[in-house]
């Protein structure tokens, strides 16, 4: 039985070889770069007719000088034994960017490359959809299944290399025609929307991941320059004894757009609203993904001065605070610290077992409310907690709150937004937005229980904002110069007992009044040493927000 099985599987084989087609290296180049330019592009090619309105003969120029360029691409690498992998490579790339550049409007740069490779697991599944298995399984599995039966023949070497180097000089050849030809649109659209290089699969995610591993290559050789050095902690300006405490919590993905204490009509604050807290309307982020701003906002580099690069090779408040005698803990309910906590006591909530909160790998960020009263009911000298909340990380909103916070409605029960309408989008965000009301409000109301013990102090900002669907954009990482206000303006909160603003010289008053002056992630490093008394070269009272508002003068820059 055994035997006559498989000859009756040899023979359905070579049948089925039979039926296998036959194609020259060079015409499979030329199908693979057909299929890469015109399946994997609709966003490139939607947004080219925008720019190129009204000139049809420069958008045709267009699509003949990227068939050149993408057929470099491919004959460039039509070697045997090679020339399959790196095709089946090159669609893979572009069907994953795909996917993300034409459903949610994101850009695969070089920060958005750094946080594929640094995602947790559970940031990941969110992101795997059906959407997502049935677009890779259309435009990744069946074109490269396709490309795998077809048999590629292959010209002797010499003939090779003549072809395939008479295909690309004639393809360079036509590039440079046509650039010159229409040098005139292109580089406008080159200079004013630089947008358009930025959705063009697979190169430009192919580019910007050579960019990131080159540079990861390099920062195994970095050593951390040391700051702050001669930092101090000043003495209370009211004369205080009592340990001082500063809760910091980092949100996430929140934006100002959506904080009814901002201007937003829906009521999403209602606990904040009653704890007197005061909001800071004009604060605008570091960056558009958390990989960039929450290393830069901890940082003394300013947005005009930060790279990833930078910010690892020097410390950041945390370690200017730590070294001034500040007991600084870190506490993670998300994808990690970025190095910023790499120096102080760093306690990782993310991955907790605990049924009550978390579920595959995420966590409720009313965790934290319990790992407070544990941190407070230790403090013996002046001291910051830092949190990093899960917040709103998108896109799969309905996971990040209970049940009972299901306020708007209906929401979009689905990390996949092309099945939900935008105000299904906006409803499971603002909810989000509604349950980080809670907890923020829960955190201050644990610092007022401790005020005959401590003096205490908070200060709430989120990493970045986030698309909800307007002008066709959702989730974030839009690179700055293009990104819209929506992931750029965040909102920023503070509140301070008594005893805290008087032992800083803080005016209350004064403080809400000047709430509306522009800030961003720029003015946290000297503000954090300015809550917490700490004197250094590096502190600047021009960069403090709460300089303005002490009795007494800024805190002095240690000479």
């Amino acid at each position: 039985m055994k035997k006559v099985s498989a000859t009756g599987s040899g023979k359905f084989l070579k049948k089925l070889e039979a039926f296998r087609p036959t194609l020259g290296s060079l015409p499979v180049s030329i199908l693979a770069a057909t299929y890469l330019l015109l399946s994997l592009n609709a966003t490139f090619w939607a947004r080219a007719g925008v720019y190129l309105q009204g000139e049809p003969w420069a958008y045709a120029g267009l699509f003949a000088a990227m068939f050149a360029l993408f057929t470099i691409a491919t004959v460039a690498v039509s070697v045997k034994y090679v020339i399959k992998p790196i095709l089946i490579f090159y669609i893979a790339v572009a069907a994953a960017a795909a996917w993300f550049t034409d459903n949610y409007g994101v850009f695969v740069d070089t920060d958005m490359v750094r946080n594929v490779f640094e995602t947790t697991r559970a940031e990941s599944q969110d992101l795997m959809t059906p959407g997502l298995l049935r677009h890779f399984a259309l435009y990744f599995v069946l074109p490269s299944a396709l490309l795998s039966w077809v048999r590629v023949t292959h010209q002797t070497l010499g003939r090779k290399v003549l072809e395939n180097g008479f295909t690309i000089f004639v393809c360079l050849l036509i590039f440079a025609g046509l650039a010159a030809t229409f040098y005139k649109p292109y580089s406008a659209i080159v200079r004013t929307k630089r947008d358009l290089v930025k959705t063009l699969n697979p190169i430009t995610p192919l580019v910007n991941t050579t960019k990131y591993l080159l540079g990861v290559s390099q920062e195994v050789a970095l050593v951390v320059k040391p700051l702050g050095e001669d930092a101090r902690i000043a003495a209370p300006s009211d004369g205080s004894s009592k340990p001082r405490v500063a809760i910091v919590i980092v949100g996430e993905t929140a934006r100002g757009a959506s904080f009814s204490l901002d201007s937003y009509t829906r009521q999403t604050n209602p606990e904040l609203a009653r704890q007197n807290v005061i909001y800071y309307p004009n604060v605008s982020s570091c960056g558009t993904a958390t990989d960039v701003s929450l290393p830069c906002m901890f940082s003394n580099l300013k947005r005009s001065g930060y790279s990833h690069k930078a910010g690892l090779e020097n410390e950041n408040v945390l370690d200017v605070l730590s070294r001034a005698g500040v007991d600084v803990t870190w506490m993670e309910n998300n994808t990690g610290s970025k190095g910023v906590a790499d120096r102080v006591r760093n306690v990782v909530i993310t991955g907790s077992k605990d049924p009550r909160f978390c579920k595959d790998g995420d966590c409720w960020d009313e965790i934290f409310l319990e790992k407070i009263d544990e941190w407070l009911s230790g403090i013996t000298k002046d001291s910051v907690l830092v949190l990093h909340q899960l917040g709103n990380h998108g896109p799969a909103y309905y996971e990040r709150y209970p049940d009972a916070f299901r306020k708007f409605v209906p929401d979009c029960q689905t990390a996949e937004l092309a099945q939900c309408t935008d105000a299904e989008i906006v409803n499971s965000y603002d909810n989000a937005i509604l349950y980080t009301d809670f907890v923020l409000s829960g955190i201050v109301e644990r610092l007022k229980a401790r005020s005959s013990t401590l003096s205490t102090g908070f200060l709430y900002i989120s990493d970045h904002g986030e698309s909800l669907g307007e002008n066709g954009l959702y989730l974030h990482g839009t690179p700055y110069f293009m990104a819209p206000d929506e992931q750029t303006r965040i909102p920023m909160i503070t509140w301070f007992d008594g005893q805290f603003a008087s032992s800083m010289g803080l005016g209350l008053d004064c403080l809400r009044k000047s709430a509306a002056r522009p800030l961003s992630h720029d003015n946290l490093f000297s503000s954090l040493l300015g809550m917490m008394n700490v004197t250094a070269k590096v502190y600047q009272p021009e960069q403090d927000m709460f300089a303005v508002c002490r009795a007494a003068p800024a805190l002095p820059s240690s000479s």
